[in-house]
């Protein structure tokens, strides 16, 4: 689409929201900076020419793309949320037009969950509750979790806090990249995301976190299960489709790997008639890994210090200005630093 070549003194900013997705709470402060047109995905078409700008508050809103003529003047396009796959489709990547993303927001929080989700598996936590709803005292013993090893499939902010995090109480981690590479600060060694099915049955847990792309869809297929530990432990805190689900499935019934944490699946909500709400070693949560009291605080605290930056922008400046700048190529934020605000 046509994108403007200069920047208004006040822009004109799409904000898309659901009643599912209440406004950003730095409203106020963003209605000082710019004018804000309030807009769900079956008016976005009506609210888009002339907007400079677009919010996706509602985060997995696939509009833009129903309505990409109607963005006549767009130059920079804001998700709160880490993944842009929702968002990005061919038109949107070949034009000018800046994408920015929460990145940073939900590293720590999502790191947390990893961690819990490992201690609950290793300490028997679901075993715990289900025995304590059928009032049955059972002595078991647990696993000790210092010591065991865990690779983490995608070494962008989050996967380095989970990294992070993992290390500090003893669990050994290696990465798995787009590139192997060793002497990694977070991960050591880095490990390339191609020759999976070759090391990933060398870990105790395997975590992916990779942003979905074209080249990461199922990358954890059936061969790739089959390769893994027959009691490891899978935890998906990025995209359902990362992971074959079926084969996850099967692998799972069959005991061929030991337990699933899984906080993202192929359709969400997950359908009732899915097997793997009924199954004693998955372990199910509705996408809310990285949504901790106080979210949507921070995320309007950084979509405000980015329209800040936008607003300051000339033209032609845009990418040095803002922050969590999206590859569009590569779907995700290559990390650089910021010009000052």
């Amino acid at each position: 689409m046509a994108t403007g070549s200069t920047t208004r003194s006040r822009p004109v900013v799409a904000l898309l929201g659901s009643p599912e997705a209440p406004p950003p709470v730095h409203l106020a402060e963003l209605e000082d900076i710019a004018d804000i047109r309030h807009t769900t995905a079956d008016e976005l078409g009506t609210v888009l020419p002339g907007a400079d700008a677009l919010v996706v508050w509602d985060f997995f809103s696939r509009a833009l793309h129903d309505n990409w003529r109607a963005a006549d003047s767009l130059r920079w396009v804001h998700v709160c949320a880490a993944g842009v796959d929702s968002l990005l489709f061919d038109e949107l990547v070949a034009s000018d037009v800046v994408v920015t993303n929460a990145h940073g927001v939900f590293d720590r929080p999502i790191a947390e969950f990893v961690l819990a989700s490992i201690l609950a598996r290793d300490k028997r936590l679901h075993e715990s509750m289900a025995l304590q709803s059928q009032r049955v005292w059972k002595w078991r013993e647990t696993r000790l979790t210092t010591g065991t090893s865990a690779l983490v499939i995608g070494t962008g902010g989050i996967g380095r806090e989970i990294a992070r995090l993992l290390s500090a109480v003893g669990i050994q981690v290696t990465g798995a990249g787009r590139r192997a590479r060793d002497h990694d600060p977070d991960f050591g060694v880095v490990r390339e995301t191609a020759g999976l099915s070759e090391f990933v049955g060398d870990f105790d847990t395997v975590i992916a976190i990779a942003p979905l792309t074209a080249e990461t869809e199922y990358m954890i297929g059936a061969d790739v299960l089959a390769a893994m530990r027959a009691d490891a432990h899978f935890i998906n805190v990025g995209r359902g489709a990362l992971v074959d689900e079926p084969a996850l499935i099967e692998a799972l019934q069959a005991g061929r790997i030991g337990a699933a944490s899984l906080d993202v699946v192929a359709t969400e909500p997950l359908p009732a008639d899915s097997p793997l709400w009924a199954m004693d070693n998955v372990a199910i949560s509705a996408h809310l890994s990285g949504d901790v009291v106080g979210w949507r605080d921070v995320l309007s605290a950084q979509l405000l210090d980015n329209l800040r930056r936008y607003a300051d922008a000339g033209p032609g400046d845009l990418e040095r200005h803002l922050v969590n700048v999206v590859d569009k190529a590569r779907g995700y934020v290559v990390r650089r630093d910021p010009r000052p605000a």
